[in-house]
């Protein structure tokens, strides 16, 4: 980095993924002050933390089931926007993830600033949350993804265009949230409407079973490519993420040379038709016949101690750290 730089955080958020978020941003609080800068931790609901209220909120873990976001009343964006006297802000760190953080309107808040900030712009945000859009804007770009359907969709319908299994999920949700894998007609119902209660949009998705792989972009460079091994259940879902023992994660995957490249081709590809910036992870399924099926991509991935970002960038020799840094001078102006 070339100077101190004068970072504020922005974590929580009214989101089902709240928890991960402050976990995110307690690991890039502490790596960004180690490295010498000046950092201030902002809770999109509570504001900016004295050090009593980030200690406390740092302390906390990432529960097995995502919290309720009824109820989360977001401070006004003038109360967490406001710096305190005397802080001149140089850049924002989005460590949020999930709703308003990390669909476009956060971004769009940010610009109004005039404050440079980490990650995907407005549009690229929008797009990528957005899982119909995402999966048409994929398909144009030839990157290939499981077939889908847009509920409500009769079960005779998905049983005939889709096949069982599918997977349904909320349109617009991270972490898997909300998600089902449904085997037969009867169950597809109760599980658009789990889905349902997270979004007001929800895909029906063709199951692809087979390993998953994952694969970040950096700036303009595709790291490493890992595989997440799961050591119970068939997805890779919330308790599993965010869990220990939950599944393991093997960076770089144990594949063929040429079937890592490929994965990192499709993932740079997926990160330029979604139009992203700073940084993303693109999240694959790898079926019998050899085939590679872009599942989503996000646009700010995880930074917490089991993460899988840190993990791929580790393989590469990019510690933590450097990783954060990197995220930061992306997001700086030339």
């Amino acid at each position: 980095m070339r100077h101190s730089l004068n970072v504020a955080v922005l974590l929580g958020g009214a989101s089902s993924e709240r928890d991960v978020s402050i976990a995110s941003a307690a690991q890039v609080v502490k790596a960004l002050r180690q490295r010498g800068h000046r950092v201030w931790a902002v809770d999109t609901l509570q504001g900016w933390l004295d050090d009593r209220q980030e200690d406390a909120l740092f302390s906390r873990g990432v529960s097995a089931v995502p919290p309720a976001v009824a109820g989360m009343a977001p401070a006004s964006a003038l109360h967490f926007l406001d710096a305190p006297r005397q802080v001149r802000i140089d850049l924002w760190f989005l460590a949020l993830h999930g709703g308003a953080g990390e669909d476009g309107r956060m971004q769009g808040l940010l610009e109004m600033t005039g404050i440079p900030y980490t990650g995907s712009g407005v549009l690229g945000s929008a797009l990528a949350m957005d899982k119909d859009v995402a999966k048409r804007l994929l398909v144009a770009a030839g990157v290939p993804t499981p077939d889908w359907m847009m509920a409500p969709a009769t079960a005779q319908a998905v049983g005939e265009r889709l096949g069982w299994p599918v997977v349904v999920k909320p349109s617009k949700q991270g972490s898997t949230v909300g998600l089902s894998v449904v085997r037969q007609a009867a169950a597809l119902a109760p599980a658009v409407a789990t889905a349902g209660d997270f979004d007001d949009e929800v895909m029906v998705e063709r199951f692809i079973p087979g390993r998953e792989l994952t694969c970040p972009v950096l700036g303009e460079e595709a790291l490493a490519v890992g595989e997440i091994v799961l050591t119970r259940g068939e997805i890779f879902d919330y308790e599993a993420k965010y869990q220990p023992g939950g599944a393991r994660e093997v960076f770089p995957a144990e594949i063929p040379g040429e079937l890592s490249r490929e994965v990192q081709r499709l993932s740079l590809q997926a990160h330029r038709a979604l139009k992203l910036k700073g940084y993303s992870r693109s999240d694959f399924r790898l079926d019998g016949a050899g085939r590679l099926w872009c599942l989503e991509v996000n646009t700010l991935p995880g930074l917490t101690a089991m993460s899988l970002l840190p993990q791929a960038a580790a393989a590469q020799g990019i510690p933590f750290g450097e990783l954060v840094e990197r995220i930061c001078l992306l997001a700086l102006p030339a």
